[in-house]
């Protein structure tokens, strides 16, 4: 369902001194502003895959966070704490003038979303998370799971070049491909937006935040946990989740226990892209939520 689809506007917008590049669809009042995965990765994925929404009468915003694509990339570790960049999403949203949004947050884009919920819930007419999840300690046991599904000799092996520091031996390498594949995208090839976004990662803020990838997490985010503080976005929330994502069901249930007003879909052939996996069905359920909350 995706398609490379010219924004309407591209503005810059000034974030701690630095260049962030926004990208705007369509018009009006009904704002979806977009928050990608990563981190460190630029809004193509996301961007490319959401736009269309414009022609259902929705203005869709996204943009390249700081560090990302056509952004600003300081060389400053500092910056890369989930706390700046939800200063970094308002920012956007007041510069862009956006007033409330659906706040549709993907992977880390969904933990930035929780993040910015519970900081400034008024600012939300609805939350939309997708392949994500609220607490990062349950999140690292469930992908734990994933890993041992590979196999008691090739978790040692990981857990051997883990401990050594080599992580770029083709074997290890090779296990993570495994995963990567029945976990982050099942297609047999990933589509051009989603090839685009990985070809252009920065893995110095993924570094910093997560980790060295996917399935290990050594980064600032690694004991973060909000599913305490989650009662307070008191908005209509819609969780999406890919039956076999690295970001499992379980985690979307938590969320949903935590939060007063969710709903919860399960797409049972996707991983953790169902927008290019499912899109029909992941699409239709995204409608149907929008228009029940405009």
């Amino acid at each position: 369902m995706w398609y490379e689809k010219e924004a309407d506007a591209v503005v810059d917008v000034e974030v701690d001194g630095y260049k962030v590049v926004t990208y705007s669809f369509g018009s009006g009042d009904d704002v979806l502003l977009c928050l990608n995965g990563g981190p460190g990765l630029p809004c193509d994925y996301v961007r490319d895959s959401h736009s269309f929404l414009s022609d259902h009468g929705y203005r869709v915003v996204a943009f390249d966070q700081l560090g990302c694509g056509k952004s600003d990339k300081p060389d400053e570790k500092s910056l890369w704490t989930i706390t700046r960049y939800v200063e970094e999403v308002e920012t956007v949203r007041k510069a862009l003038d956006l007033g409330k949004v659906h706040l549709v947050g993907q992977s880390w884009g969904g933990w930035l979303s929780i993040e910015y919920g519970v900081t400034y819930p008024d600012n939300l007419k609805t939350v939309i998370l997708e392949n994500t999840c609220g607490d990062m300690p349950h999140l690292i046991g469930e992908l734990e799971r994933h890993r041992e599904a590979l196999g008691p000799e090739t978790v040692a092996m990981m857990q051997r070049h883990e401990a050594e520091g080599t992580l770029d031996h083709p074997e290890y390498q090779a296990a993570i491909t495994i995963l990567n594949y029945r976990h982050v995208c099942r297609l047999p090839e990933y589509p051009a937006p989603l090839l685009r976004s990985l070809d252009d990662w920065n893995m110095n803020v993924y570094g910093t935040m997560q980790g060295p990838n996917e399935f290990l997490y050594t980064g600032n985010l690694k004991d973060w946990n909000r599913i305490p503080d989650m009662h307070r976005i008191t908005c209509p929330a819609l969780i999406m989740v890919g039956q076999h994502d690295e970001l499992t069901p379980a985690c979307a249930l938590k969320m949903k226990n935590a939060l007063p007003n969710a709903e919860l879909n399960v797409f049972p052939n996707s991983s953790h892209t169902p927008f290019f996996e499912e899109p029909d069905a992941f699409f239709t359920a995204m409608l149907d939520f929008l228009g029940r909350n405009r």
